[in-house]
């Protein structure tokens, strides 16, 4: 069954499903998950780094934090970057292409990131390396949403960002057994280089959606603007869901990066306060099972919003995830005080966080027409992007004098004001048609 044809009724997942539309979610959701190991390998050896870059300096806590801070809005300024662009070459390019393009990229970059030699080479790596991880997410979002049928289109996206928390658990078991072997941080980011370079490969079986080749085909005709970011505002409905777009994704982003990342380092701060030499060893691998644990429920999050959006539609599903981050985020960082408490809370504050990012995969390209779906994803996700370097970085007064309660309090409100959104500006999406 295609698009505008008997939307109402009721088909399973798998029904009129062929061999390439697995193909193509596999592809996607592998390409995802390599993205989402590198950001991950970041996450985790980001303290340890910046510290041993530092030097001498390495022992001053607060340094190192604003050094944190620095190098990670840097990836995420090269990510809304390189989701701006390639998002506007994901239309104009094709699909499959461009994805092959951003993996090699981010996939080369992060590895040279182990062979920084301070932190102005480190955090302008991780730039660089956030150029192709922004363009890998609306080419591949937009593929899986144009390649599968509406009645399978939700559960499809849901779980291309949901095995991106498969990513997320690899990297945690690479943290730990490279922690047990005393290997340096240095040492994983050379690990997602090869299969992600193989992965490219495989795209070469892939061919570009009917829909976009039809798009383009227009488009040389003079009858259409294929990935024009001026386009976006050009047209009333286009510049209303550009706008609500960019502001959930800032709501979602801005909880993720601003502190769902920050986990590590709350495990470390619990199980070893005074950074002691002889407990690093031990505190490192907790701080691996944590953080698996707690990718471990963005994968079940992101699945659950996939479900919850098929069946009672997308602002349902959005309310639910950003009522359930307004509980879990000052729970996990004011009730964590133990290794057992922060297994348990940081799984249920994953699944939440990735219940709200996993809505935009679902959401984001059904907002855009054919020829805008990549660009207006992309501008949409990376925007928001920009906006949550700018708060990293007009943070870090706040992070030094308030410490991690200011910077709680701050996303419980940003997650109240995606609700209003939702509940006032955000149309529902739920069994119609993409946009032609």
């Amino acid at each position: 069954m295609t698009d505008g044809v008997m939307l109402h009724e009721k088909k399973r997942f798998f029904d009129g499903l062929t061999g390439y539309h697995y193909l193509v979610l596999v592809v996607a959701c592998l390409a995802w998950s390599f993205e989402t190991f590198d950001q991950w390998l970041f996450v985790f050896s980001k303290q340890r780094a910046i510290a041993e870059l530092l030097g001498a300096a390495g022992s001053d806590a607060k340094l190192v934090g604003s050094w944190t801070n620095i190098a990670t809005a840097a990836l995420m300024i090269g990510w809304a970057t390189g989701g701006l662009f390639f998002g506007m070459i994901g239309d104009r390019l094709g699909r499959t292409r461009t994805l092959q393009l951003t993996i090699l990229m981010y996939a080369v970059l992060s590895g040279l990131s182990g062979v920084a030699q301070n932190v102005y080479q480190f955090s302008a790596l991780r730039f660089l390396m956030g150029l192709g991880v922004g363009g890998e997410f609306a080419a591949g979002a937009a593929l899986v949403a144009e390649a599968f049928p509406i009645h399978a289109r939700a559960t499809a996206l849901s779980i291309m960002q949901a095995v991106s928390a498969l990513g997320n658990m690899t990297a945690a078991v690479v943290n730990g057994t490279f922690a047990s072997a005393g290997l340096s941080w240095r040492w994983l980011f050379s690990v997602g280089v090869v299969p992600a370079i193989i992965l490219v490969i495989v795209f070469g079986y892939v061919h570009e959606p009917e829909v976009w080749l039809q798009a383009r085909a227009v488009a040389k005709k003079g009858k259409g603007n294929l990935g024009s970011i001026l386009a976006l505002f050009r047209e009333p409905l286009l510049r209303r869901h550009t706008l609500i777009g960019v502001s959930l994704a800032a709501v979602g982003v801005i909880g993720f990066w601003g502190v769902g990342v920050l986990t590590p380092e709350l495990l470390r701060s619990v199980m070893n306060p005074k950074n002691l030499p002889e407990l690093k060893a031990i505190t490192e691998q907790q701080v691996s099972m944590a953080g698996f644990a707690q990718n471990f429920g963005c994968f079940f999050g992101a699945l659950t919003f996939g479900y919850v959006a098929q069946r009672l539609g997308r602002r349902t599903g959005f309310i639910l995830a950003f009522l359930g981050c307004m509980v879990m985020v000052p729970s996990a960082f004011f009730l964590t005080n133990s290794f057992l408490t922060a297994v348990v809370l940081f799984f249920l504050l994953g699944f939440m966080l990735l219940s709200v990012m996993s809505g935009f995969a679902v959401y984001f390209p059904e907002l855009f027409p054919t020829r805008m779906r990549s660009t207006g994803t992309g501008f949409c996700y990376n925007v928001a992007r920009y906006i949550t370097a700018a708060m990293l970085f007009a943070t870090i007064p706040i992070r030094a004098s308030l410490g991690m309660a200011g910077m709680v309090y701050a996303v419980i409100a940003v997650y109240v004001v995606g609700c209003l959104i939702i509940l006032f500006v955000a149309p529902e999406t739920k069994g119609k048609p993409l946009p032609e």
